[in-house]
């Protein structure tokens, strides 16, 4: 008698994901933080909403990593892409006010390869712990046929918590405060679409310098701003992602009467930025939005509170710089500057 078909002869290796459940369990038992009361392997998450609260706010987000996905499969950079997505998810939470609290993932592929899934979920792990919040759990999904033989997909899935009196509203946005630049590690995890067309337009042959300023990990801004929310009133945050700053920085106004005033020359871009911009023949104005430039978040504060949010980030290891402020609609921009009115 014939061995009946299985569930691997279909292309599913249920001890696959078992096997890659253990190696990544000492990644994910490093995330722990006290509130959790579940560990991995359940089928949800159980957590306490930390006690220090007085009125706590949950605030969620979510979001991918993108086409950059495409490179680290070509080449084999698996590590760097996980904290892409924890920091697409935790940064927007954070333009909140909110702390990073818990993650999940989610991790889908053709056929399991549980070396590159462990690479991938490792570099979740990572990104969790730069961003203070637990990775909880998520879902490995072995899908053949629907995905090209080595291809994956990535989503993630954060949880934040605010003090409701002090979620950044950017209702007290005012003409006169300052706008204070984080600087990026990159493009980050936007953009790759055209990144990838200028590549095959132009036959690059990406060599390993050029391929690790691509790849390089979005930055993780939550735990420098939040320390620097206990010292100075943040009035208002924007994550710059898709779009640029020309997309992301009136989402943080309420008020149709207010603009930004940007001061360009305040910030040098990173020379990825100047080699996308030479070898793609690509506008100033298509790259400030589409790419980030080498701004990755923006904070609004009170002109009298720059000086001590510059101290307070850059002993937090972030490069800072006034590249703005607030205007009124109808100011003009000189040579040099750009004015972007709420959306």
């Amino acid at each position: 008698m014939s061995k009946g078909l299985t569930y691997r002869d279909a292309g599913v290796d249920i001890n696959a994901g078992n096997e890659l459940i253990r190696r990544i369990r000492p990644a994910c038992t490093a995330t722990h933080r006290p509130e959790m009361l579940s560990g991995l392997g359940g089928f949800a998450a159980l957590a306490e909403l930390p006690s220090r609260y007085e009125h706590p706010v949950l605030v969620t987000g979510t979001d991918g990593v993108g086409t950059k996905l495409r490179l680290a499969i070509e080449h084999n950079r698996h590590d760097s892409v996980g904290q892409d997505l924890v920091a697409m998810c935790a940064n927007d939470v954070l333009v909140t006010g909110a702390e990073p609290f818990l993650f999940l993932d989610y991790y889908a592929t053709g056929k399991l390869d549980v070396d590159v899934a462990e690479r991938v979920i490792n570099g979740i792990a990572q990104g969790c712990q730069l961003a203070g919040c637990a990775l909880v759990g998520g879902e490995t999904a072995e899908m053949p046929g629907f995905y090209g033989s080595g291809d994956y997909d990535l989503a993630g899935f954060c949880i934040g918590v605010v003090e409701r009196q002090n979620i950044v509203h950017g209702q007290d946005i005012a003409v006169g405060n300052r706008l204070i630049g984080l600087a990026s590690s990159g493009p980050h995890s936007n953009g790759y679409s055209l990144i990838r067309r200028i590549i095959d337009d132009k036959g690059v042959e990406l060599k390993s310098a050029l391929l690790d300023e691509l790849m390089a990990p979005t930055r993780i801004y939550a735990r420098s701003v939040l320390a620097l929310a206990e010292q100075v009133t943040v009035l208002g945050m924007a994550h710059i992602t898709g779009g640029g700053v020309i997309e992301n920085l009136p989402r943080m106004f309420t008020d149709d009467n207010i603009a930004a005033l940007i001061d360009l020359d305040r910030w040098t871009w990173p020379t990825v930025f100047n080699w996308l911009q030479q070898a793609g023949n690509v506008e100033q104005i298509e790259m400030l939005r589409t790419f980030n430039c080498g701004i990755g978040f923006v904070l609004c504060v009170d002109a009298e509170a720059v000086d001590p949010t510059l101290e307070s980030l850059e002993a937090n290891g972030e490069k800072a710089t006034v590249i703005g402020e607030i205007v009124t609609p109808d100011a003009v921009a000189q040579a040099g500057q750009l004015l972007i009115g709420a959306s």
